[in-house]
């Protein structure tokens, strides 16, 4: 699976991750797909409502010690 870009929102607490993600994506093509590392532990649900109000597909979401990835498409 290729994800053409990658955003790293390390250090940055809400709602900044999600406001990097929203300008990003509008940059990226439909169908799309965008990474995201975070390490607000806010940002697995913030995303996951993000996605359901904008219609962008949440892909993926995983965690590892104290950084999230979470994989988006551009709808």
């Amino acid at each position: 699976m290729q994800v053409p870009k990658e955003l790293d929102t390390r250090g940055l607490n809400c709602p900044l991750p999600i406001l990097k993600a929203k300008k990003a994506l509008a940059e990226l093509q439909s169908g799309d797909l965008l990474k995201v590392l975070a390490t607000d532990p806010g940002s697995v649900r913030d995303f996951q409502a993000f996605c359901r109000q904008t219609g962008n597909e949440l892909v993926e979401q995983s965690s590892a010690g104290a950084e999230f990835v979470h994989l988006l498409r551009r709808r």
